[in-house]
């Protein structure tokens, strides 16, 4: 279905580093990037454009405005959202969501990946010394950062910043007068390679989801939708709150299928018993 097609790589942040390797491998295609493509205009991390549609959304019209200007029907496209855990709420994540869309063949199939691995971090500095702990902490200089007045300021703003001596002339020229500057981690691809790496292990889920085909009509992107809980504790027996089985249905023939134990048990722990650990 994919062999010898040209796949689009809807990127201008080198995100084809990862990516196309994965692709062209699994799936036999020729990778390429539509220069002319900017995706900026959908929303950047520093705020000079608002993202005002939620990351699915963003990515599936990243994904079809780049297809439109490259007139191709195979394309994959990704977007990033930082912040904290949704589980863990003092540790910050990065969750990154692809998308695959093959308009030839009706086909679109996307993956998230949810990643406690991230530099993804700002915060206000008053001298060099911190500036140069933060810059530390954040993986400087394999990871650039960005100096500007305020967190919301978008006036004076340095991005990219990779190299030592323009990190300090960068603070100096934006702190001018102020006691302190806003340095922020820069969460472009190709400035940070801790995200790259979360990518590179979402495009791996997306090249195995396509080639998982349904029993029933062969259509790639066959995938759990819904996880079934009850896998019972070994002491008692009794149904507890962990995986007992993964629910696959089809979007194409809506043929589904239930997988028991997807974590390779068939036991639950009783520390994880309601019953013999309420």
């Amino acid at each position: 279905m994919f062999k010898g097609r040209r796949l689009l790589i809807a990127t201008k942040h080198q995100k084809e580093s990862v990516i196309a390797p994965i692709m062209q491998r699994e799936l036999g295609v020729n990778c390429f990037v539509w220069t002319e493509f900017d995706s900026d205009l959908l929303g950047t991390f520093t705020g000079e454009v608002e993202r005002t549609d939620d990351a699915l959304t963003t990515v599936k019209n990243k994904c079809l405005q780049a297809m439109a200007l490259a007139n191709c029907d195979l394309a994959i496209a990704s977007e990033g959202s930082f912040g904290a855990h949704p589980t863990l709420f003092f540790a910050h994540a990065d969750e990154e969501i692809l998308i695959f869309i093959d308009q030839k063949n009706g086909l679109e199939i996307t993956v998230s990946e949810l990643s406690l691995s991230t530099n993804f971090n700002a915060a206000m500095i008053a001298c060099e010394d911190e500036l140069r702990a933060f810059a530390a902490d954040a993986g400087f200089s394999s990871h650039g950062l960005i100096i500007r007045k305020q967190k919301e300021d978008l006036g004076c703003m340095v991005k990219g910043i990779t190299d030592s001596d323009l990190l300090i002339s960068s603070y100096h020229m934006v702190k001018l007068d102020n006691w302190s500057a806003y340095v922020e981690t820069d969460m472009r691809a190709m400035f940070n390679p801790t995200r790259m790496r979360v990518i590179e292990t979402a495009a791996q889920k997306l090249a195995d989801k396509i080639k998982s085909l349904c029993p029933s009509c062969q259509m790639p992107g066959f995938a759990a939708v819904e996880a079934k809980q009850g896998l019972p504790c070994e002491l008692c027996r009794f149904p507890t709150r962990s995986t007992l089985a993964h629910i696959y249905r089809c979007a194409h023939c809506h043929f589904s299928l239930e997988k028991k134990y997807p974590h390779g048990k068939e036991n639950e722990d009783p520390k994880f018993c309601d019953l013999c650990n309420p």
